[in-house]
């Protein structure tokens, strides 16, 4: 299809608002699907997968193609809930628009106003949807004054509801002056044609003129001066629907299809030359070199992983071959396809502007640039969110542990705003996301598509341990056992040292007391025992250790008997010298609306932490703070909580302090506790 005949849109809202049912109602409308799935069945298309069954909501974005009057549309229903925002942002990486779904019955909230932002700093184009327009308590009007109030002036009604909650039978376009209008709604439509119509002479100056100077002016020049508005984003037309009800959704794909951008009007990525910063110049032309950008993977079992990209110049074919310029080699492509949830159309070819999908790419991973291999080009990488909340993860019985490695790094694979690492300190296996229901919805997928059983729980913290005062130490090794027996006798001095200083060996032996071919011994003796520490078991920081004295004998001594006394002699010691708990603590930076603030801040004290800064900016305010990472472990849902959702944070290690006395017999207590159930 020509790109010009081509509608790329992101649905974006609040978790609830409806882009599900509007994508099943705009299939059954077009005549794609012969009967309207719902959520509350567990039947739609775009909701397929078990975990979105199970939790009646979105988690990954789906493609939902419709053909209507010549036009393809291909709405990329993403989910609504923050945990899944990289979801988010890889759709809006390749589309042109955004429809921005409100909830009739709740407003703006927090996910319409995220959606909001993010079109914004990508400058795209967007309407906004109020949908459930059938429900109890749903008022069109108010929810315009919301909209309005929050998002500007710019945002205006392009439809008037005939009707609401349970009168709701319909719409009328105000940009239609042939439009059937009851009598009772025609002041209202005439308003708001007005509206419309000094919105059109704004945008143009030679309308303004005409307009200002008491001309009338064309309906298809007010049509053309609005989609002109609309395309540089000084106006955001507010429509109605009811998707479940279908009501309104024509009307809104008559909409995308006159007033939101093509693939040959809309937005120009950024396409460089490989290996220069030569931009090149873009045309969403099929006959031009191939440029197509992976925006999402998934990941199964027995398909493979089946990879989502847009094609943005050029063309691919079915059984071809496509150079990856983001890992520098030859991808084969087999059989194309247009997903249509659980199931696939086969594809012969995917043109310029078009979105299509191919299984079974070797190394082409989300974020990836497809082009030729006689002309390099790339677009710049998907900028991922960045997730802090942690959670350690082990295998539920032996038979698991072979999968784990796997089943975790195709899951990683599949949404790159998952990281999964090894703590050397505890020696877990770590996933990082967004949030709690991110992680829960990786687990259960790595149960049902790889059969791996994965325990989950919060990370242990890496505490350290340190001493507080200088003391000597004294161990003599001495066995025997017939024939050559064991001797190592050590003297040392263990002295505190400053934070996150490490470790340093002495050597003050005089005399030929301990014999230099046994020194290295006694320092690895030390290093070894300092990995076990006196109090609970973390391993011992900021310490230097001198050895001063010993003995030795000639025959009985050897390396191992040194080693072992010097391990011997280092436990003995710090337990003289005063020990006490270290713990990470972390810099963390909070965003959160000017509202909130004081909340944030009291809960930061509760959480022992220290206020190092407030930099108030638009309408929010950045707190920076050094907080114990015991106390940060939830932080994700703490801040969730605090904020209603509209607060972010990021944070990252900063120095070690002493435990408070208070709370030190606990973290020893939780330590034997975590030892007795790993033995």
């Amino acid at each position: 299809m020509d790109a010009n005949s081509i509608r790329n849109v992101a649905l974006l809202s609040h978790s609830g608002a409806g882009k599900t049912s509007l994508c099943e109602a705009a299939l059954f409308s077009t005549k794609a699907v012969t009967r309207q799935g719902r959520i509350e069945d567990g039947n739609t298309v775009s909701d397929y997968e078990p975990e979105e069954v199970k939790r009646g909501g979105s988690i990954q974005t789906t493609l939902i193609a419709i053909t209507d009057d010549g036009c393809k549309i291909n709405f990329l229903d993403t989910p609504g809930y923050d945990d899944f925002r990289g979801e988010v942002v890889g759709a809006l990486r390749v589309v042109e628009a955004a429809a921005i779904l409100v909830d009739a019955t709740s407003g703006v909230d927090v996910g319409t106003e995220r959606g909001w932002g993010m079109c914004e700093s990508g400058n795209l184009p967007r309407l906004i949807v109020i949908n459930k327009m059938d429900r109890e308590n749903a008022d069109f009007d108010r929810n315009v004054a919301d909209i309005q109030a929050t998002f500007g002036r710019q945002c205006v009604p392009f439809q008037i509801p005939v009707g609401q909650a349970d009168s709701f039978q319909g719409v009328i376009s105000v940009a239609d002056p042939n439009a059937d209008v009851p009598s009772e709604l025609a002041d209202e439509v005439e308003a708001a044609r007005e509206r419309l119509i000094e919105a059109a002479a704004e945008s143009d100056d030679e309308l303004a003129d005409r307009y200002l100077g008491g001309e009338e002016l064309t309906a298809g020049e007010i049509e053309s001066a609005l989609r002109g508005a609309v395309l540089r984003g000084e106006l955001v037309p507010i429509l109605a629907t009811s998707a479940t009800g279908n009501i309104g959704v024509a009307e809104f794909l008559s909409m995308t299809r006159s007033y939101l951008p093509s693939p040959a009007d809309g937005v120009k990525p950024k396409l460089t030359k490989v290996n220069s910063s030569d931009e090149v110049a873009f045309e969403a032309d099929s006959g031009a070199s191939l440029a197509a950008l992976v925006f999402k993977t998934t990941a199964d079992p027995f398909v493979g992983k089946l990879s989502l990209f847009r094609v943005y110049q050029g063309s691919i074919k079915s059984n071809s071959e496509v150079w990856d310029v983001t890992q520098g080699q030859s991808e084969r492509v087999g059989q194309l396809y247009l997903p249509k949830g659980k199931s696939q159309e086969n594809l012969t070819e995917v043109t310029a502007g078009d979105i299509g999908a191919v299984g079974k790419l070797s190394s082409t991973v989300t974020g990836d640039t497809l082009c030729t291999r006689d002309n390099q080009v790339t677009f710049d990488p998907i900028q991922m969110p960045v997730g802090y909340y942690r959670v350690a993860v082990s295998p539920a019985s032996k038979a698991d542990l072979d999968k784990m490695s796997l089943a975790l790094g195709r899951i990683v694979e599949e949404d790159p705003s998952l990281q999964m690492s090894r703590n050397a300190s505890t020696s877990e296996t770590l996933i990082t996301g967004l949030g709690d229901a991110q992680i829960d919805v990786a687990i259960d997928k790595i149960k049902r598509k790889f059969g791996a059983e994965l325990r989950v729980r919060l990370p242990r913290v890496p505490y350290r341990e340190t001493i507080t005062r200088t003391t000597q130490s004294e161990y003599r090794h001495k066995k025997q056992s017939g024939g050559h027996g064991q001797f190592g006798h050590v003297i040392l001095r263990l002295e505190p040292m400053d934070r996150d200083q490490g470790f340093e060996f002495g050597n003050e032996v005089v005399g030929g007391r301990v014999p230099r071919e046994y020194i290295p011994s006694v320092e690895k003796g030390v290093v070894k025992a300092m990995d076990e520490g006196a109090l609970a078991g973390f391993p011992i920081v900021d310490l230097k250790a001198v050895l001063y004295d010993g003995s030795f004998h000639s025959v009985d001594s050897s390396g191992m008997s040194f080693e072992i006394a010097s391990i011997q002699a280092l436990k003995k010691g710090v337990s003289d010298a005063s020990p006490i708990l270290l713990e990470p603590v972390m810099r963390l930076s909070v965003t959160v609306p000017d509202a909130y603030t004081g909340d944030v801040m009291s809960d930061l004290n509760v959480k022992r932490g220290r206020i190092l800064g407030m930099n108030p900016q638009d309408r929010v305010t950045v707190i920076d703070a050094e907080v114990p990472q015991s106390e940060l472990l939830r932080y994700s849902q703490d801040l969730r909580s605090l904020s209603q959702g509209r607060g972010s944070y990021s944070m990252e290690y900063d120095h070690y302090e002493p435990v408070p006395q208070n709370l030190e017999s606990k973290v020893i207590e939780e330590a034997k506790r975590l030892r007795e159930e790993d033995d």
